[in-house]
C-alpha cells in the first residue's frame, strides 16, 4: 500500500530534481479547500494549486460538466473537427472581458503557452519584435516565457541564451519605495537608450505580480502604460493566468483600472482544475494572423473547455467576486493584527482575496527573511495548512484559498498560521 514515505523514494528515483516539491505530501483526494494525502492526513488548502482552484477542489458543477463532455468525446482537435464547448466558451469570454472593442478568443492548455501565442500575435499585427515586461514578473517556463519572467533564480540560471528583443524595467512598488513615477522614467529611459518604441510590439503586465510577490499594479500606473502604448502603437497585454476568475475580486484584475487591453492571457482557475488557457483579444488583432498561425493539438480540450463554461456559471451563481473582497478583506484584518505582535511581520497586503505577508526581520523593509518564510510554511504543514511563499526576495508568503472555503476552516488555517508565525517569530527574536 503506498504512503508517503514510500512514494517519496519512488519520485526521487524517477523524477528530476529540477521539478520541485514544496510539500512533500502525496495528495489522496480533496474536497472545495480540504485535501487528504496518502496517509489520510488532512490539510487545509491555501495553495489551491496555485490559483487553478478558484471555485475549489472538485466543484460538483465542474465535474458534472466534465463527465458529461468525457461520456461524448475526449479530443478530436479544434483544427480537425471544431466542438460547441470552445465556441461557446470562447464568444463567452470576449463578452465579459473588460471594453467595447469586440473581442476574439484562441485557447492553449497553458499559461506559458498562452504568453508565447500573445506575443506571436502581438509581433505579427504590428510587425515589430520587441518586447517590454518587469521586474518580478512571472509567465511562464517555456523559453521565451521565460526571458520575459522577471526573476532569475531558478527559473533563468543556467538556461541561456535567452530569447532577443525583451526588455525589463522596474515594477512600482510603495513598499519598497520605488514608485509610479519612477518606473515610468525607467521606461522613458529605456526608449531612449535600449529600444525605439516604434520597434515594440507589446507591453506586458501581471496587474497584480504572482510569483514576484502578491504586489498589485497601482491604477495610475495601467492607466499610464494604456496612455504609453496607445501613444506609441504597442499593445498592452494584461497577464490575468493567476489573477484572473474573480480572484482579486473583480472577474478579471484589469478591471480595478479602468484600462482596456489589447490582449488578455488566461489559463489557471479558468478551468476549474482541468489544463487550458487562452489569449482574449480584439477581433481586429486576432484576426490579423493568417489561418493556421495559431492552433495546437490540445489547444481548448473539450473538457478543459466544458469545465470554464462551469466555472463561469459558479462565479456568477455564488457571487464568488463578493466572497473574494469579504475573505481578502478577512485575512488583512488577521494580518494587521498579526503585525501588531511581531515585528517579522512588515506588510500586508491584498486586492480581493490575493493576499500576502511580507516576513522581514526586526519590522525592516530592506532586511527580508526568507529563512523564517520557509519556516513558518513548513509549520504550517506540520499543523495541517498548506502555504505557498513567493516574491524576489522570497519572504512573502501568499493566501490563494479556494473563494468557496467555508469561514470556520479559513478561520481555523489563519489560528494555525499565526501561531506558527509567533511561536518561529520568538525562536528568532530570542537567537538574535
Amino acid at each position: 500500500m503506498s504512503n508517503n514515505e514510500t512514494l517519496a523514494k519512488l519520485r526521487e528515483a524517477a523524477v528530476p530534481r529540477g521539478v520541485k516539491n514544496l510539500h512533500g505530501v502525496f495528495a489522496a483526494r480533496a474536497r472545495n479547500a480540504e485535501l487528504w494525502d496518502v496517509d489520510g492526513r488532512r490539510y487545509i488548502d491555501l495553495a489551491a494549486g496555485i490559483a487553478v482552484l478558484n471555485v475549489g477542489h472538485n466543484h460538483p458543477k465542474v465535474m458534472a460538466a466534465v463527465r458529461e463532455q468525457l461520456e461524448n468525446f475526449a479530443h478530436t482537435c479544434f483544427q480537425v473537427t471544431p466542438y460547441e464547448p470552445y465556441v461557446r466558451l470562447a464568444d463567452r469570454l470576449g463578452r465579459l472581458v473588460p471594453g467595447s472593442a469586440p473581442k476574439k478568443t484562441v485557447f492553449f492548455t497553458t499559461g506559458a503557452e498562452a504568453v508565447e501565442n500573445a506575443v506571436k500575435i502581438a509581433r505579427y499585427y504590428t510587425r515589430r519584435s520587441g518586447v517590454v515586461a518587469f521586474s518580478g514578473g512571472f509567465h511562464g517556463r517555456t523559453m521565451l516565457a521565460m526571458t520575459l519572467t522577471g526573476k532569475v533564480t531558478p527559473y533563468k540560471a543556467g538556461f541561456g541564451p535567452l530569447t532577443p528583443d525583451v526588455f525589463h524595467v522596474p515594477f512600482p512598488i510603495a513598499y519598497h519605495g520605488r514608485t509610479v513615477e519612477q518606473s515610468l522614467a525607467a521606461l522613458d529611459e529605456l526608449f531612449r537608450t535600449d529600444i525605439a518604441p516604434d520597434r515594440v510590439a507589446a507591453l506586458i503586465i501581471e496587474p497584480v505580480q504572482g510569483e514576484g510577490g502578491f504586489y498589485a499594479a497601482p491604477p495610475e500606473f495601467l492607466r499610464a502604460l494604456r496612455e504609453l502604448c496607445t501613444e506609441h502603437g504597442i499593445l498592452l497585454v494584461a497577464d490575468e493566468v493567476q489573477t484572473g476568475f474573480a480572484r482579486t475580486g473583480r472577474l478579471f484584475a484589469i478591471e480595478h483600472s479602468g484600462v482596456e487591453p489589447d490582449l488578455v492571457t488566461v489559463a489557471k482557475s479558468l478551468g476549474g482544475g482541468l489544463p487550458i488557457s487562452g489569449v482574449i483579444g480584439k477581433a481586429e488583432i486576432m484576426d490579423s494572423v493568417p489561418p493556421g498561425g495559431l492552433g495546437a493539438t490540445y489547444g481548448g480540450p473539450p473538457a478543459g473547455c466544458a469545465a470554464g463554461l462551469a466555472v463561469l456559471d459558479v462565479i456568477e451563481e455564488e457571487g464568488l467576486c463578493q466572497r473574494a473582497t469579504a475573505l481578502g478583506e478577512r485575512i488583512v484584518a488577521w494580518g494587521r493584527d498579526l503585525r501588531q505582535a511581531t515585528r517579522s511581520v512588515g506588510d500586508v497586503r491584498t486586492l480581493g482575496a490575493m493576499s500576502a505577508i511580507e516576513l522581514v526581520q526586526n519590522g525592516d523593509a530592506n532586511r527580508p527573511d526568507p529563512e523564517l518564510t520557509q519556516a513558518i510554511v513548513a509549520g504550517a504543514r506540520e499543523r495541517g495548512v498548506l502555504l505557498l511563499s513567493c516574491g524576489i526576495r522570497g519572504n512573502v508568503i501568499r493566501f490563494l484559498p479556494p473563494l468557496t472555503i467555508e469561514q470556520t476552516l479559513l478561520d481555523e488555517a489563519l489560528g494555525v498560521v499565526r501561531e506558527v508565525v509567533l511561536e518561529l517569530g520568538e525562536r528568532v527574536r530570542k537567537a538574535g
